[in-house]
């Protein structure tokens, strides 16, 4: 396929790379991008290949605590300004709400607010407001000690990112800066063995290829690749992580000390993995004014 110059920028802005490397990556590549992304990590030219976590959509995300459950939910919409507009917050704190008796999005979609399902709530909320608005996801945690947190707050329990974290043992204190620490570091699974099996191997190819790039012997290659997956692995587990509150600690030896086990936990961050077209704000503002 045609590489365009948007496919370069793109490119370029996912990894830091320079244009000609990101041209002949995309180009090596086909045009897929995570193909090229992981192409320019093999060949150590990519300076950060993190893609996901870009918000990409406005909204809120509101959690809910009750008994041994949490809820999370996430309800987009077209502008920041729809996410500081208090009737939008209060139908989305009412959809938690709803969320801690409801056993998947679906459930949720259909379940009863004030006489009529969520689905149809939002529905004439967008009437009313005049902007799209969507119940994107659902997550839920249950455990002896559930702990919500909402990284910057904008209103009671809702926000940009929410997180939810199961204990075993421990209390709410402890909890909280587990969730603190999740905010911040966002990691993919509590343990290696939650860990998505594809996402293991894709990563583990990545480090062959790379480690081969050196050009050493294949003793010295096994051991790298052993090195590297061990970092890797503690890099996006929770457990493995270094706690935030204390580096000197992984998050494992924190909760060991804190007499907790963390069973599970949550995080949703507002539009994380969807993209939206940007627009040029002096050409946006012109075309307004023209009328278009």
């Amino acid at each position: 396929m045609a590489i365009t110059a948007a496919m370069v920028k793109e490119l370029r802005d996912m990894t830091g790379a320079g244009m000609m490397d990101a041209k002949k990556a995309l180009t090596e590549t086909g045009g897929e991008m995570e193909a090229a992304v992981d192409w320019l990590r093999t060949k150590g030219l990519a300076k950060a290949a993190k893609k996901s976590g870009r918000t990409a959509a406005e909204g809120l995300v509101a959690v809910r605590v009750e008994g041994d459950r949490g809820v999370a939910v996430e309800v987009n919409s077209e502008t920041d300004f729809v996410g500081k507009n208090a009737e939008f917050q209060e139908m989305v704190g009412a959809i938690a709400g709803v969320a801690l008796n409801a056993a998947d999005i679906e459930a949720l979609k259909a379940a009863d607010l004030n006489g009529k399902s969520v689905a149809d709530t939002i529905t004439d909320k967008v009437a009313t407001i005049g902007e799209n608005m969507t119940l994107r996801r659902m997550a839920s945690v249950e455990g002896d000690t559930v702990v919500a947190y909402v990284h910057n707050a904008v209103a009671d329990g809702m926000g940009k990112i929410g997180v939810l974290v199961a204990l075993k043992g421990g209390d709410v204190d402890f909890g909280k800066k587990v969730a603190m620490h999740i905010a911040a570091t966002n990691p993919a699974a509590l343990d290696e063995a939650s860990l998505d099996p594809a996402i293991v191997e894709k990563e583990r190819q990545i480090q062959i290829d790379i480690a081969r790039e050196s050009g050493k012997p294949d003793n010295i290659i096994e051991n790298m690749i052993k090195g590297r997956m061990k970092k890797f692995m503690a890099e996006v587990t929770l457990l493995g992580q270094s706690f935030v509150i204390n580096p000197d600690q992984t998050v494992a030896a924190a909760a060991a000390e804190a007499g907790a086990e963390i069973t599970g936990f949550v995080r949703i961050e507002v539009g994380e993995g969807i993209e939206k077209a940007e627009e040029d704000f002096a050409a946006e503002v012109a075309k307004t004014a023209a009328g278009a």
